[in-house]
């Protein structure tokens, strides 16, 4: 595996393997690797003849300075689990490769209202930071496929919008949350859990699972008043929000006949730790999972 660190050295490989006729997949990490990102990797790996993974923990992102001071970070054994996934490049860039120019925006992305909610809406600049790292990275790397892990659920509809408002060509290829054995949905921020809110945090996933059975019998602002308060209800667990929406839009919906493709997502903090989750309810095909 390579590593590569300045822009340049990337751009030249890419247009190497281009000139070559090799595909290229992408998988854009922050770092902090665990067996979720491994397996957008593997995934590349498979439908690729090149795999481009970034490690990147990127600034304009993060509209709390604590929260990106404190976000985990360990390049040596990302390197390890990237060189045995059978990643071809990481590409391991300073800020200043990735913004040459500094990190101030040269315009805003459309991205549609689908970011203006949830995660949009309590982390204001948080999707024009990601449309800007996503869009620079596409620039260097070129992909023919991006990797996306579907627990950042808003994040991929996003991206997809930036895609299209960019008219850039890459396919975006969402891939299944992976879980720890109790559940809890692999992070990078688990790592800065203490054991004790290790302990508790599974509860996210729990209810989240239990509350389609309660769906099934009640109304949607019932089961999303229920997830509320039984996650509450757990000590040191508090929900930030908690929307069941139409897939396709983001927009959240008043009823289940509302739209085919409905699913559950929420933030909850657990202690000073922000953990993202979702559940599907109806699947794209409009069937109940």
């Amino acid at each position: 595996m390579l590593i590569i660190k300045e822009a340049a050295e990337l751009e030249a490989y890419v247009a190497h393997e281009k000139n070559n006729g090799r595909s290229i997949g992408f998988v854009p990490t922050m770092g902090a690797l665990h067996e979720g990102h491994l397996s957008l990797v593997e995934r590349c790996v498979s439908e690729n003849d090149t795999a481009i993974v970034s490690v990147f923990v990127n600034p304009t992102q993060f509209n709390n300075p604590t929260d990106l001071a404190t976000y985990p970070r360990d390049e040596e054994s990302d390197a390890r689990l990237l060189a045995k996934a059978g990643a071809t490049v990481m590409f391991l860039p300073t800020v200043e490769a990735v913004y040459p120019n500094g990190t101030e925006r040269d315009h805003e992305f459309e991205l549609g209202a689908a970011a203006e909610v949830m995660e949009g809406k309590y982390r204001p600049g948080h999707f024009q930071g990601v449309a800007q790292v996503v869009c620079r990275l596409f620039q260097l790397v070129r992909p023919d496929r991006a990797y996306f892990g579907e627990k950042d659920f808003q994040q991929i509809a996003v991206v997809r919008n930036m895609v299209r408002s960019e008219h850039l060509d890459v396919r975006i290829v969402p891939c299944p949350i992976r879980r720890a054995d109790d559940g809890l949905a692999l992070s990078s921020r688990n790592a800065l859990l203490t054991p004790e809110q290790r302990e508790i945090a599974p509860m996210i996933h729990r209810v989240l699972k239990e509350s389609k059975e309660f769906a099934a019998t009640h109304s949607l602002e019932q089961t999303r008043s229920h997830v509320v308060a039984s996650i509450d209800a757990v000590p040191g667990l508090r929900v930030e929000y908690y929307e069941i929406i139409d897939a396709d839009t983001m927009m959240p919906v008043d009823n289940w006949a509302e739209a085919a493709w409905v699913v559950g997502c929420i933030t909850v903090y657990c202690g000073e730790i922000r953990l993202i989750d979702n559940i599907t309810y109806k699947n794209q095909e409009g069937n109940w999972n």
